[in-house]
């Protein structure tokens, strides 16, 4: 065997070792092939984003609370074109602290924005990517996105994205 055949053949080994250890550590988590009820899914989810929706803003943060996964990695964005702000909080205490300070600053409840019936929903096992567009009698056409997860069998929310365009339509 030549020199440049033995470091060819000890680059393989190193490769197949190297390979072989790292498929020791899973970096995806496998969900089982169930079969769900996507009707039924579809509408506990829209029990959640309407039940969300009707807590924020009658200002009831305790019902508010249960309807989020309580985690460090969530998130929830307000892009507000009508008045050109933008927020963001990440991780549950950073949203709790936000929607608590909400509440103290504006105890009036606001008018509840007419509940959701059309969503638009994708499943991936415990999870579901959710749009949709509502009409805020505030702040004009909302368009959102939310991040469901299932936990201990409700569905709760685990990221917010809200683009509010106010009462102009947008192009």
């Amino acid at each position: 065997m030549t020199g440049k055949s033995q470091i060819f053949f000890a680059c393989i080994l190193l490769l197949l070792a190297t390979s072989c250890q790292e498929a020791k550590k899973p970096t995806i988590a496998l969900v089982e092939n169930k079969v769900v009820d996507f009707d039924n899914e579809k509408k506990a989810i829209l029990e959640t984003l309407n039940s969300e929706t009707k807590a924020a803003f009658d200002r009831d943060y305790e019902a508010w609370k249960e309807k989020w996964v309580h985690d460090k990695n969530i998130t929830k964005t307000y892009i507000d074109f009508a008045d050109s702000t933008f927020s963001e909080s990440v991780g549950w205490d950073e949203i709790s602290r936000f929607v608590k300070t909400f509440i103290e600053e504006h105890p009036e409840p606001e008018p509840v924005p007419k509940l959701l019936e059309k969503i638009n929903v994708r499943l991936y096992g415990n999870g579901a990517w959710v749009t949709y567009e509502q009409q805020d009698s505030l702040r004009g056409l909302k368009r959102e996105t939310r991040l469901m997860e299932k936990v201990n069998g409700e569905w709760k929310i685990a990221g917010m994205q809200t683009t509010i365009y106010g009462f102009n339509s947008p192009e």
